[in-house]
C-alpha cells in the first residue's frame, strides 16, 4: 500500500504485507490504510478530506469482490482513526494490460520519431464500457513502439466527480513520478507501488 504522506502529493511511504499469490484483496488492507493515515496526520496535522484509491491488478471479474472488501476496509480504518471521520472515497482500478491501441487520424497530431498519439490524449465514448464510468488515457510520451494507454475503471466514487475532473487529477497524477523528467504511463502511487512489490519479492526470496 502506497499513499502519499504531504498535501502536494510528491511525498509518499509504504507498507508492505506478504499474503497468498491466490487471493487478489488486499488481507491487510485495514492495518495499512490505518497506518497510512496516521503518517499523513502526523505530517500535515490534518486528516485528508478526501480519499482517492487507484488500484493496480486486478481483472474485471473481480471487480466486486475486491471493491467490496476493500471500500469496507478504507472506511473502518478511518473510523478506527476517528469515529465521526468519514471522508468521500473515490475507488479508481487501473489496467495496463490490454489489447486496446489508439492512433491519429491526422499526421500532424502525431508526435515524435514513432509517430504516436500526443501525452494526454484521452478517450472516453465508443470503445468503453456502456454501463460503467471508464476512460482510456494515454498519459505518456511514446519513444519506441506504439503508445499503449492505460485503461480506468472508476467503481466508486463518493466525490461524484466529473469525467473532466476525473481524468484532469489522473492525469496530473502521472506527472508527479520522481524517476522521470516527464509524464509516465499510470500515476505516480501506482508506479511507486510496483517499486515496493519488487523490493518486497527481493527480500523474501532471499530469507527462502
Amino acid at each position: 500500500i502506497v499513499a502519499n504522506i504531504d498535501l502536494l502529493p510528491q511525498s509518499y511511504g509504504a507498507n508492505v504485507k506478504v499474503q497468498r499469490k491466490c487471493r487478489e484483496s488486499v488481507v491487510y488492507l485495514l492495518d495499512a490504510i490505518r497506518e497510512r493515515l496516521v503518517s499523513f496526520y502526523r505530517n500535515t496535522n490534518q486528516k485528508p478530506t478526501r480519499i482517492i484509491v487507484y488500484r493496480d491488478g486486478v481483472s474485471e471479474g473481480q471487480f466486486a469482490e475486491v471493491l467490496r472488501e476493500e471500500i469496507q476496509g478504507i472506511r473502518s480504518a478511518c473510523m478506527i482513526l476517528s469515529p465521526d471521520y468519514r471522508p468521500p472515497i473515490t475507488y479508481v482500478v487501473v489496467q495496463k494490460r490490454h489489447h486496446a491501441r489508439m492512433f491519429c487520424k491526422y499526421s500532424t497530431d502525431m508526435v515524435g520519431k514513432a509517430r504516436n498519439i500526443p501525452p494526454g490524449t484521452t478517450v472516453d465514448t465508443g470503445i468503453v464500457s456502456p454501463e460503467g464510468f471508464d476512460f482510456y488515457l494515454c498519459s505518456h510520451y511514446g519513444v519506441q513502439g506504439t503508445s499503449r494507454p492505460a485503461r480506468y475503471h472508476v467503481l466508486w466514487d463518493d466525490n461524484n466527480f466529473s469525467a473532466d475532473e476525473m481524468q484532469a487529477i489522473t492525469y496530473g497524477m502521472c506527472h508527479t513520478y520522481g524517476r522521470c523528467a516527464r509524464s509516465v504511463s499510470i500515476p505516480a502511487p501506482v508506479y511507486y507501488a510496483d517499486l515496493v512489490a519488487t523490493r518486497a519479492r527481493c527480500h523474501i526470496k532471499r530469507k527462502l
